[in-house]
């Protein structure tokens, strides 16, 4: 058995990962490397293996970072199977072929500047959303959790809860040959415990071999209680003198779970029933659906409420934002909205015009609920800056900037290690998808005789 390392190593994006045994390579995700505009050519360069050779791609869940690079193995000769849960191959097809349609937005985009300039580019988009379609033609069983898939002979696959996004899974590969018997799981993205949604990570037994996501390696989060107060006290102090409040937010659970909190804040008088709360997202409003149709991925509590006919998605005043012009209507109103919109690191999408009308405004307030990559507009707000290049123009920041990470899908290093120490025989933990402080300060924590930190493209002869 060998295991190569083609993402996500030493960084937080792209993940990534091939396994070899018994005559089959099983790549664990593929994953789009996100974050500043150089890494637009990691996308675009080669896989460091033959995607026609693969026969199985095991997706652990639908975020961008994980399954993103997909269409890209179809288009360039995958004819495997790809196999996950039935929400995450909903969400992923939500996902890759909006992540398509904006490449394709970019592409014409930049085509235009050079032909301005008197030049052509020759660069297309890394894929579009017909490419993004029939990579669907790939997607074949369904994963049910603690189901063992067989995948060949002595070969077999099985998914555990992550607890991370709806539908999220951690992934244990297990091999008999010869006799001998060898396992290896990834823990895909572990989520956050506590939160009202979705359940608790979920981990096999025992494992030979781990690889886990590192993050948060290296700190703690708030409690979800103190988070929700923060946010409660921002939103309602905001609003008190007349601004709007604007949450950069994750289309696949972040959004869900602030209109649940919302919804709570309201119910519970702790926010004002009259705050007008917008979700400018097509893409939330569409995974919002589809969270109503996974209740074998929800936390005992959503799920009942569901089944009972109460939405818990559902905060009074809520408004869905699918059309543009109705998008930019929103920027007429000076105060009193909560505008949630995404890409939550403000990367792109329709965030961005929100923060050109607000963020200059001191009655107004910024609230991040998530992850920041280096790189990206979000972190450079979140560490400061004074001002912020949004549409070619530099934007003074005055508004009030908040932070609040209990709201994390990622597991902290408290959270991670609990996870870790469940599972039994383990003989090497490899740490990726993490920032190389964070991997370094979860391994100084991890009792294994043997931790390791993978740098892109390392093999190891499992």
């Amino acid at each position: 058995m060998k295991l190569s390392f083609h993402g996500a190593d030493r960084a937080v994006t792209g993940s990534c990962h091939l396994v070899e045994c018994l005559n089959r390579r099983i790549l664990i995700d593929c994953g789009l490397f996100q974050g500043s505009r150089d890494l637009v050519e990691e996308n675009i360069a080669a896989f460091g293996f033959d995607p026609s050779t693969i026969d199985y791609v095991l997706l652990t869940h639908a975020h961008l970072d994980h399954c993103g690079r997909i269409p890209l193995l179809a288009k360039r000769g995958f004819k495997g199977e790809v196999i996950t849960t039935a929400a995450s191959r909903e969400l992923a097809r939500l996902v890759l072929v909006d992540a398509a349609h904006l490449q394709e937005e970019d592409a014409q985009r930049r085509a235009r500047q050079w032909r301005r300039r008197g030049e052509e580019d020759v660069r297309s988009p890394l894929y579009t959303v017909v490419d993004a379609l029939d990579c669907f033609d790939r997607f074949g069983r369904t994963a049910e959790y603690g189901q063992p898939l067989p995948l060949a002979e002595g070969l077999r696959a099985t998914f555990f809860d992550a607890g991370h996004i709806l539908g999220s899974a951690s992934i244990l590969i297990e091999v008999a040959e010869h006799g001998r018997a060898r396992s290896v799981l990834f823990s895909g993205d572990l989520g956050n415990a506590g939160r009202p949604l979705l359940r608790l990570p979920s981990p096999p037994a025992r494992a030979d071999i781990v690889v886990m996501e590192s993050t948060y390696g290296d700190r703690l989060h708030r409690s979800l209680k103190d988070s929700i107060e923060e946010l409660y006290g921002a939103v309602s102090s905001t609003l008190a003198r007349g601004g709007n409040v604007i949450i950069p937010t994750f289309a696949l659970e972040r959004a869900q779970e602030i209109l649940y909190v919302l919804r709570q804040g309201v119910e519970y008088s702790r926010l004002p029933p009259t705050m007008q709360i917008f979700l400018d997202s097509p893409m939330a409003i569409s995974a919002t659906e589809i969270f109503k149709r996974h209740s074998e991925s929800l936390s005992s509590e959503a799920a009942s409420m569901f089944r009972e006919g109460r939405d818990p998605l559902q905060p009074a005043n809520l408004r869905l934002v699918r059309e543009s012009a109705d998008s930019i209507a929103i920027n007429r109103i000076t105060g009193g909205a909560v505008i949630m919109a995404g890409s939550g690191m403000c990367t792109g999408g329709r965030i961005r015009h929100h923060l050109r009308h607000n963020i200059w405004r001191k009655e107004s307030a910024i609230v991040f609920v998530g992850y920041a990559a280096s790189g990206t507009i979000a972190r450079q707000i979140i560490d400061g800056a004074n001002f912020v290049r949004l549409f070619g123009e530099d934007v003074a920041i005055r508004s009030t900037i908040y932070t609040i990470n209990g709201f994390s899908a990622h597991a902290d290093q408290q959270e991670l290690l609990v996870w870790r120490r469940a599972i039994e025989g383990c003989e090497a933990t490899f740490l990726v998808h993490g920032e190389e402080p964070a991997m370094q300060a979860l391994a100084a924590h991890l009792e294994d005789q043997r931790v390791e930190l993978p740098r892109l493209g390392d093999v190891f002869d499992l």
